[in-house]
C-alpha cells in the first residue's frame, strides 16, 4: 500500500515547435519561388525537429527542392531561354 508514485513526465522543451511550419514553407518556397529560402527554411525545420524530437523529413525535402530549383534555374539561364520561352520562338 505504500508504493511510490511514478516519476513525473519530462517537461516539454522550451519554446514553440515550428517544425512543420518551417518544413512546409521550405517546400513551397523551394518549389515555386527561391531555392535559397527553401534551403534556409529546410535547415530551420531540421533544427527544430532535432530540438523537439520529431522527424526531419520535411526539412530534408525542403532542402532537396531548394537545390533542384537552383540547379534548374541555372540550367534554364545557361541555355538562354529564360527570357524567351519556347512558345515565343
Amino acid at each position: 500500500m505504500n508504493a511510490p508514485f511514478p516519476p513525473p513526465p519530462p517537461p516539454p522543451a522550451a519554446g514553440r515547435d515550428r517544425t512543420t511550419l518551417w518544413g512546409v514553407l521550405g517546400i513551397v518556397f523551394g518549389l515555386f519561388c527561391c531555392g535559397i529560402l527553401g534551403i534556409v527554411f529546410g535547415w530551420l525545420s531540421i533544427r527544430d525537429a532535432r530540438r523537439f524530437g520529431k522527424s526531419p523529413l520535411l526539412g530534408w525535402l525542403a532542402i532537396a527542392f531548394g537545390v533542384v530549383n537552383i540547379v534548374a534555374s541555372a540550367i534554364v539561364r545557361a541555355r538562354g531561354s529564360y527570357y524567351y520561352p519556347y512558345w515565343y520562338r
